[in-house]
Order: C-alpha cells, then structure tokens, then sequence
C-alpha cells in the first residue's frame, strides 16, 4: 500500500515574508479568494461526468491518506477563507486569529483588571484606576478578536465592557454589552449584563433630570455620558434590554422606567405605548397597577378634543373599568378611589362633549332630527354632566322643527339631471312584437 509522505522541499511559505510585496500578495489572495468563491457555487461539476469515446469516464479513486498523516487536510474554500479573513483582519487593525494567543492576551488583561481594583479600592490611587481598567479593556478587545465564535470571545466581551464601566466609559460599555447580548443570546452573563444597562440608563436619566431647564452644550469631555441627546440613548437602552431579555428580572422594571421617561420629556403617546405593553405582557408585575393608573393619564393627555378622534376616551373608560375589576383591594385607598373616580369624570365630560358637539353641528346644517339623536343620547349617557342642562335647552328649542331642511330650488331638479346613475336603456316589446315607446313627460324643456 502506497504510503504519503510530505517531501523535504514541501515546505509552506508566509504569505507576506517580504513587508514590501504586501501589496502584490493582497491583490493575489484577492484574486484567489473570488476565485474559490465562483468554484464554491459552481461546485467544481462542469467538466465531471462528460461523455468520453467509451462511455462516461468513470472518476478518479484516491485512496484516504492514513489517520496519522502529518498535513491536515482541509478544502481548498476554507483555506482560502482563512487567508482572506487575514487581510482583512491586517487591514482593519484587528487581531489575528490565534487561540493560544488569545488566551495570553486574556491572562494579561486579567491581571490589569485586578490590578485596578485594588486600585480602586485606595483613595490615593482611584484616580490610576480607570487607566488600569482601559488598559485591560483594550487587552481583552484583542483576546476576543483571536478566538471568534468561542466561549472565550464571549468571556473576553463582557470583561471589556466590565472594564471600560469600572473605567467610567458608560456609552462604550454600554455598546459592547448590546454586542454581546446580540452575538451571544442568553450567555451566561445575562443577568449581570441587564443589571449594568439598566444602571447607565437610570445614570443617563438622573443626569438629565439634574440638568433639566439649563442651556445643553453637547457633551466633548465627560465620558461617562453620550456626547448628545443622554436621555434618549437612556430609553433605547432599555427598550433593548426589553427585546435582549424579555423574561428577564428588570424588563418589567425596563418597560416602566421608559415609560416614566417619556412622561417626563411629555411624549405621552411613546409612554401609552410601554405601559400598555407592560400591562399586556408582564401581568405578574410590581408595577402592574401603576401601570393602569399612568396608562389612564397618558389617554387622557393624548385625546386632543372633540374635533378628533374619540376611541382613545373609549380605551381610557375601559382601562378606568379594568381598574376598579382587577385592583379591589388598592380601590379600598381613599387616595387611589379618588384618582380614579375624578380620571372617570373626565371621561364622562369629554364623553358629553363629543356628543354636544355633533349635536351643534347638526342643529348649524338644520338636520334638527339628527340633532335631536344626539342631545338625547347625551341625556341618557351623561345626565350629570354640565352638557346635560344645555342639551335640555336645545331639545326644547328645535322640537318642532323639521327633521331635515327644505330643499332650497328644488324646480332645477327638472332642469338638469339626477346626479345618480341611470340604468341603461335596454328595447322593450311588446306582446305583438312592436317596440314599446316610452310615454312623453312633460318638463320645462318640452
């Protein structure tokens, strides 16, 4: 049996030896790369299975190497897949990928790390601290750039943002923990990483709140928060830790601190968006009936009067009614029977005023019946409300008047024609086999 034996000129060359050939060697691994990627969707079976001059040639029989053959043996796309991820690697600056020399990179960034906690840990020296925590960020940066797609690339990720937060980088960190919960869903950090984007946005938000109603300067030397708009990084921090970990301890705490937010900032559409959401998913949260309370306010401040739409009162009277359903024991609460009970007679008044509304605006066209319609739906529905006396008045007033106004020049209805559509005409006969002509009508053009 034939035996495999690498030969002693066999040797493989660094593809970039010689620093001033990178240029020529990058264009040829360029080449080499599109080339194996055509061969790769071709699947190299244009010219296998042609007929020859007896027949199909059969293909070639390569017998499998020994177990214990030296070269490992590996495709020709995956090589050069390999060489093309090296350059761009080069080319973008970032580490190669080496496992062994990952985990060096891992261990030193380790040491700096506990290095600037003990730091930390003296007054005297918390000010290197952050230093030491950057240096180790950036070390394990390059640790997980050499191993991708591993269990020491996900380790290596959290331990840099671990290092840039305890370095009061709080949007770096907080852009590595979003990388992280993105490449690796519920990694075994996940707890720990929630907890840490829930505290910078909390940080982002009371900083804001502290410089609320002063002239805002856009952000060119505190790291510790974004160079514009803090507030609205903190709320898409915490609608992403929402969607990263919806079953998580703190989304509902995420879903109810957006909401606050946006209630804040006066956005009361955007905050009726996260409470009705906390209300439908999260119905074993703390916040469960705080969540029905804001969401009846924030109805409230979206209705925008009887001109417009009404359905948002309707959402708001059927929330007021789940409330007072769901919540028997907080409505026990003086404090909270009354904000609810005033949050219902605000709907009720709104309720009545749509009505009078529509009612007045019938009663200005003289479609007296359709007025009526709705003063005595405002009667029967919204009694005690202030409309009611007015309602009252008006029905008094136009109860003999006609239902619909008179038609004003009803003599040009002979004149022009009916604006609907006619059937068209179709020949009748007669039972003798004439046609039927249609009798003459008098109008003023005949």
């Amino acid at each position: 049996m034939m035996r495999y034996a690498p030969k002693p000129n066999d040797r493989v060359q660094p593809p970039f030896a010689d620093a001033a050939k990178f240029a020529d060697a990058a264009n040829y691994v360029g080449v080499v790369a599109m080339i194996s990627t055509a061969l790769l969707f071709a699947g190299c079976q244009t010219f296998r299975g042609l007929p020859g001059p007896f027949g199909s040639t059969p293909e070639p029989v390569v017998p499998n190497p020994p177990s214990d053959f030296p070269v490992k043996q590996a495709s020709f796309g995956d090589s050069a897949r390999k060489t093309t991820n090296q350059v761009v690697n080069f080319v973008t600056m970032r580490e190669q990928e080496d496992t062994s020399k990952a985990k060096t990179l891992y261990q030193q960034g380790d040491v700096l790390f506990q290095e600037g906690g003990e730091q930390y840990e003296q007054e005297s020296e918390r000010g290197r601290a952050e230093s030491t925590f950057f240096k180790a960020a950036k070390l394990f940066r390059r640790a997980g750039e050499a191993a991708p797609g591993t269990a020491l690339q996900q380790d290596a990720m959290f331990m840099q943002a671990e290092s840039l937060f305890f370095a009061n980088r709080l949007p770096d960190a907080a852009e590595v923990y979003g990388k992280l919960q993105k490449q690796f869903p519920r990694n075994r950090h996940n707890d720990l990483v929630t907890a840490r984007q829930f505290n910078i946005a909390r940080y982002w938000i009371d900083t804001e709140k502290a410089t609320e109603g002063k002239w805002r300067l856009p952000n060119l030397s505190d790291y510790k928060r974004p160079v514009l708009d803090a507030d609205g990084h903190a709320i898409r921090l915490l609608d992403q830790l929402r969607y990263d970990d919806p079953t998580g301890r703190l989304a509902d705490d995420a879903t109810m601190a957006a909401a606050a937010e946006q209630i804040r900032q006066g956005k009361y559409d955007k905050a009726d968006e996260f409470l009705t959401d906390l209300r439908e998913t999260y119905t074993d949260s703390d916040h469960l009936f705080l969540a029905h309370l804001m969401g009846i306010n924030c109805k409230l401040e979206i209705y925008a009067g009887p001109q417009y739409s009404g359905l948002i009162l309707d959402e708001a009277d059927k929330l007021v009614q789940q409330t007072r359903t769901r919540f028997p024991d907080k409505m026990q609460d003086p404090q909270y029977a009354d904000h609810v009970a005033r949050a219902a007679a605000k709907i009720a008044y709104h309720q009545a005023e749509r009505l009078a509304y529509r009612a007045e605006y019938r009663e200005k066209k003289k479609e007296y019946g359709a007025a009526r319609v709705y003063y005595n739906e405002l009667l029967t529905l919204h009694q005690n409300t202030p409309h009611a006396d007015n309602a009252r008045e008006r029905l008094a007033a136009i109860e003999d008047l006609p239902a619909v106004p008179q038609q004003r020049l009803s003599w040009l209805t002979t004149v022009f024609p009916d604006s609907k559509a006619s059937t068209p005409l179709e020949a009748t006969f007669r039972t003798d086999g004439d046609p039927d002509v249609e009798p003459e009508s008098k109008t003023l053009l005949r």
